[in-house]
């Protein structure tokens, strides 16, 4: 069965291969269908075609309605019903909702099928049945339920926050030699905020991804693992790779399924990466990006502290806020109208989940990208200036100094250093400070003695005073 949280808009190629089931019918269903074209089902029922008890008959097939003859198809108000009719016995059928305006193609031969889809928006008990002469007539008929809604629960569900602390060490003084990493690609539902849960595609269960971390000239061997209970394809692209699709076309995995590839770490700089099976933004958005660092021969400052951070947009079915499991919109994706732009892929992230942490005098440096897929973000540090900014994730480039925003386009990446001289809590934002509304925040907490010859209230004579103190 499918996970009632993939989209339909991600299974087009595959509903169009030939032998696969088509949602069709007459001109209501077609339009119907074509509303359907971008959502997933969450009731889904299989009736055959026979004779039962000497008349033609639909029998249920699978699910509580295994075996039974022209079941009670049991939905709720507002659901998105699918209907498969299959031919069992090599006459001519279909099955026809008139009341709800949908109907299947026919069906002519034995094993051949056609798939209907709808939304349920009325309450009450409407009829199906066969519009072939005589059929319906001859037993071919039966009822569809829809009951009021129930209304959703939140279900907390699992965080897939990725602490902005858990980065490899930096590699140091070494000669290239052979790094290897293995990624999964899991698909679960999590924590978006503290009432709405959704369902994330990612690797190794966390967005962003695992920072994966290596010198100019290694030799890195990846391995990609789609999990067992996968519903979709993966592979995965990094930017860090010279050769077609950065790994993409050697790594496209199916559920259950392991390819490994290799590449040399050519050029120096902070990449990202992420799933390019189509539709690629969707498996983007959804959570499957992250960075590979690739550090030059001659290794960077020393940093007192390391943090990798990405900003990710969520496009749900919902408004921001909803309360329960948020479903994926393709329609709010194409037209870019996210609905949340996140921090380590979840509302509170790096504010109530992981902040990030320093001391006074400490010399932070954050590794900075944007999954995206469409927004670009004017990164900045409220109070903060950047000392250091390694523009476009360049580490062969002098770096720029005193900086207080830095650009990074979906795709793209950035090294910043700032210096903390006085505690406190300082905010991590995208300067598109709207984007604040919808759960872009962070907070980089600091602490350590004050600082008032640099920051205090009152004016200069109470500094004065306060410092001879």
């Amino acid at each position: 069965m499918l996970k009632p949280w993939v989209p339909m808009a991600l299974l087009a190629a595959i509903a169009l291969a030939p032998g696969v089931l088509h949602a069709a019918g007459p001109a209501p269903a077609a339009s119907s269908a074509m509303a359907m074209s971008h959502e997933m089902p969450n009731a889904s029922f299989t009736l055959r075609t026979g004779i039962a008890q000497g008349k033609m008959v639909y029998i249920g097939k699978g699910g509580d309605i295994d075996g039974k003859i022209n079941p009670i198809l049991a939905v709720h108000e507002g659901d998105i019903v699918q209907i498969t009719l299959i031919n069992g016995e090599g006459a001519e059928h279909d099955i026809d909702l008139r009341e709800l305006h949908v109907a299947s193609q026919r069906v002519l031969t034995p094993g051949a099928g056609s798939t209907l889809m709808f939304h349920a928006n009325d309450v009450g008990t409407f009829q199906y049945f066969c519009t072939v002469a005589g059929h319906r007539e001859a037993g071919m008929q039966g009822v569809i339920k829809v009951e009021p809604a129930v209304p959703k629960e939140a279900d907390k569900g699992v965080s897939i926050v990725r602490d902005p602390a858990d980065l490899p060490p930096p590699i140091g003084e070494r000669g290239p030699t052979t790094v290897r990493y293995d990624l999964e690609a899991i698909e679960r539902v999590g924590r978006l905020d503290e009432k709405t849960t959704y369902a994330f595609w990612t690797f190794n269960g966390k967005v962003p991804g695992p920072m994966l971390r290596v010198r100019v000239g290694d030799i890195v061997v990846l391995s990609l693992k789609n999990a067992p209970d996968s519903v979709m394809m993966h592979n995965i692209d990094l930017h860090a790779v010279a050769g077609p699709g950065g790994g993409a076309v050697l790594t496209e995995v199916g559920p259950n399924e392991t390819k490994v590839f290799t590449f040399k770490a050519t050029q120096p700089g902070l990449f990202v990466y992420h799933c390019a099976t189509p539709m690629v933004s969707a498996h983007i958005s959804n959570g499957m990006y992250g960075m590979i660092l690739v550090e030059p021969a001659a290794p960077l400052p020393k940093a007192d502290r390391e943090f990798y951070v990405m900003q990710g947009e969520l496009y749900t079915a919902e408004a921001n806020g909803h309360t329960g499991l948020q479903e994926f919109s393709v329609d709010k994706l194409l037209d870019e109208h996210p609905e949340y732009f996140v921090f380590n892929g979840a509302v509170g992230a790096l504010t109530s989940e992981h902040p990030l942490h320093a001391k006074t005098g400490e010399t932070v440096r954050i590794y900075f990208g944007v999954g995206g897929p469409n927004f670009t973000s004017s990164f900045h540090v409220i109070g903060a200036i950047f000392d250091r900014v390694y523009n476009a994730g360049s580490l062969t480039t002098p770096p720029m100094t005193s900086v207080q925003a830095t650009m990074v386009p979906p795709g793209g990446a950035t090294v910043v250093d700032l210096s903390v001289p006085v505690p406190g809590r300082y905010i991590l934002v995208d300067h598109a400070l709207a984007r604040m509304e919808r759960g872009l925040v962070g907070a980089l907490i600091v602490d350590g003695p004050p600082a008032p010859e640099i920051y205090h209230s009152g004016d200069a004579t109470e500094a004065t005073a306060r410092a001879a103190h």
